[in-house]
C-alpha cells in the first residue's frame, strides 16, 4: 500500500539525544516524505539520515541563518512538506526554530510537531526531584556576575529549576548554586540515553568537588530542587533581630533586612519597628 503524501507545511521532528533506537517510526516516516530537511548542522543530520537509509535534501538553519535562508524555507513549505530538526532532541528547546515557526504561523502555513526525545524531560523523570512544577531556564550565562544574577532572580520560584550546561562550565555553575541557592538538592544528568549515562545528586558543594576531580564531558542537564520550606521564627526572635538592626541602620533598612532574611512582609516589620520609638 502506497503511503499518502504529506500535507505542505512545517514538521518539527524530534530526533534521538543519544540512543538511535529512540527515533520514532513517525519521525522516520516524516523525514522520508518531506521534500527538504532543515537542520543545524548538515554533517550531524547527514549521519542520522544515512543510518536510517534516507537520502534527503538538507538546508542549514540555525540562529545565525539569514533572512533569505528563512524566506527560502517558508516558500518551500508553502508548497511542500519541510522537516525541521536540531542536532539532537526536540527542536526549539534551547535550539533554533522560534523565528521560523512564528513566521510560518503568521503566514497561515500548517505547523505540526512530531514528538520524541528531549533531554529536559529525560532528566526530570530520573533525577528524583519534584516534577509537579518545574521551570526550564535554558543555558545559564557564562559570565560569573550574569550567572549569579539569574540564580538570584530565580531563587524564590517555587519549582524545580532545570538548566542545560556544558562540561567545561559545570563546576562554575555548581559553585554559583552553592552560593546563591544554599541548601538545595541538586542533580547532574549527563550522557543521557547513552552507554555511560549518569545521574548524580547531592549538594552543590559536593557535586562541585566531584566534578572538579572528574571533569565531565558533553552536554549536561542541571537540576535544582525547589526552595526549602521555611519555618517562621518566633515573634521574640524577630523583635530582637529588628532592634539589633535598628541600632545600625535606618528604620526602613532594618525592616528590609529582617524581612529579606525570613521572607516576611517589609511593611509589617516597618510598622513594628516604629512602635519601638
Amino acid at each position: 500500500m502506497e503511503t499518502p503524501p504529506l500535507e505542505p507545511g512545517l514538521y518539527i521532528v524530534a530526533t534521538p539525544i543519544g540512543n538511535l533506537r529512540d527515533v520514532t517510526r513517525r519521525a522516520v516516516e516524516t523525514l522520508e516524505r518531506c521534500s527538504v530537511v532543515a537542520c543545524e548542522d548538515t554533517r550531524v543530520t547527514g549521519k542520522l539520515l544515512n543510518l536510517l537509509g534516507l537520502h534527503k535534501v538538507m538546508r542549514r538553519y540555525d540562529d545565525h541563518a539569514s533572512d533569505a535562508a528563512r524566506e527560502a524555507l517558508l516558500s518551500e513549505m508553502a508548497q511542500n512538506p519541510v522537516a525541521l530538526v536540531s542536532d539532537a532532541g526536540t527542536p526549539l528547546i534551547s535550539d533554533p526554530g522560534y523565528k521560523l515557526v512564528r513566521e510560518a504561523r503568521a503566514r497561515g502555513i500548517m505547523v505540526t510537531s512530531v514528538p520524541g526525545p528531549s533531554a529536559l524531560v529525560v532528566a526530570l523523570s530520573m533525577a528524583g526531584l519534584p516534577t509537579d512544577r518545574f521551570m526550564f531556564g535554558g543555558f545559564l550565562p557564562s559570565k560569573d556576575k550574569a550567572r549569579a544574577d539569574v540564580l538570584t532572580e530565580l531563587a524564590a520560584v517555587p519549582a524545580t529549576l532545570v538548566f542545560y550546561e556544558t562540561g567545561p562550565r559545570l563546576v562554575a555553575s555548581l559553585v554559583a548554586l552553592a552560593e546563591r541557592l544554599p541548601g538545595r538538592e541538586v542533580a547532574v544528568a549527563r550522557e543521557l540515553t547513552k552507554l555511560h549515562e549518569d545521574c548524580r545528586s547531592g549538594s552543590a558543594e559536593d557535586l562541585a568537588a566531584h566534578y572538579t576531580a572528574h571533569p565531565p564531558r558533553g552536554e549536561i542537564v542541571l537540576l535544582v530542587g525547589p526552595p526549602l520550606a521555611q519555618v517562621a521564627p518566633a515573634d521574640d526572635v524577630i523583635e530582637a533581630e529588628l532592634r539589633a538592626a535598628l541600632a545600625e541602620m535606618s528604620t526602613s533598612q532594618a525592616a528590609g533586612k529582617v524581612a529579606k532574611a525570613h521572607g516576611l512582609d517589609r511593611k509589617t516589620l516597618y510598622a513594628l519597628a516604629m512602635t519601638f520609638k
